[in-house]
């Protein structure tokens, strides 16, 4: 197990010291260019910007485009964006040269007053002619920091105006239908109640007291009369009518 350990770490160590061995870049040949012309184009490339006016800008803009020189237009547009921005020119900083493949690319930097500038240009290595010139602003790490919250705050923003558009469109499947019923009860027409027709009073029938046999009657108060006066029939009298006391 520890010889497998040694035999590891000794790899390592290996690779790094073949790592530290690298060519000096400054000694390099990048097809036909050594470091100092690198640096001597991106060094000229960036001390000419801060002398040119924002006249001399535009007339180097409409000069260059009228040969189709690209690479120039884009520089001098994206300076005259910037420069207000970073303040009086102070001096050159270090170049460095990195190679990628077809792609040979170096960073000039530029020190400002307000901030730094990097120039970068990348050459086709095949024939060491320029493809592309640009200047970026370099951003302390508070900065990025910054930038990074503020995209993030945005993108979150975002994911959350779109969930609640979401929320808001399947809630509004329901409404519809009961806002077409609405509509519809309100779109048909309204039917006439019919008339109600009077109703006739119904007749009160009224019981009629039961009459009595008035022969019977007769007889029955004949016979109290005549047992009032100590008779043994009614043959004195007669009863002619009959009324009926309240």
């Amino acid at each position: 197990m520890k010889k497998k350990l040694c035999l590891i770490v000794s790899l390592c160590l290996l690779l790094l010291g073949v790592a530290a061995c690298g060519e000096d870049p400054k000694k390099m040949d990048y097809n036909g260019k050594s470091y100092d012309d690198l640096k001597s184009t991106s060094e000229n490339l960036a001390s000419s910007l801060p002398e040119f006016t924002d006249e001399q800008i535009d007339e180097g803009i409409a000069y260059y485009e009228q040969y189709g020189d690209t690479v120039i237009v884009g520089l001098m547009k994206q300076w005259k964006e910037i420069k207000a921005d970073v303040g009086e020119f102070v001096s050159l900083g270090e170049m460095s040269v990195e190679k990628s493949g077809k792609t040979l690319t170096t960073a000039q930097l530029m020190d400002f007053t307000g901030r730094d500038l990097t120039l970068t240009c990348v050459y086709n290595y095949l024939d060491m002619q320029i493809t592309s010139v640009t200047l970026d602003e370099n951003y302390s790490l508070g900065e990025k920091m910054q930038k990074a919250a503020m995209n993030t705050l945005m993108g979150l923003g975002t994911v959350f105006m779109i969930l609640i558009l979401i929320s808001l469109v399947i809630y509004g499947f329901k409404v519809i239908p009961y806002l077409q019923e609405k509509a519809k009860a309100k779109n048909a027409p309204v039917q006439e109640a019919a008339p109600v027709q009077p109703q006739a009073p119904v007749p009160v029938v009224q019981e009629e007291a039961p009459k009595q046999d008035d022969g019977e009657l007769i007889a029955v108060i004949a016979a109290a009369i005549a047992a009032s006066e100590g008779a043994l029939a009614a043959d004195g009298f007669v009863v002619r009518s009959i009324k009926r006391r309240k």
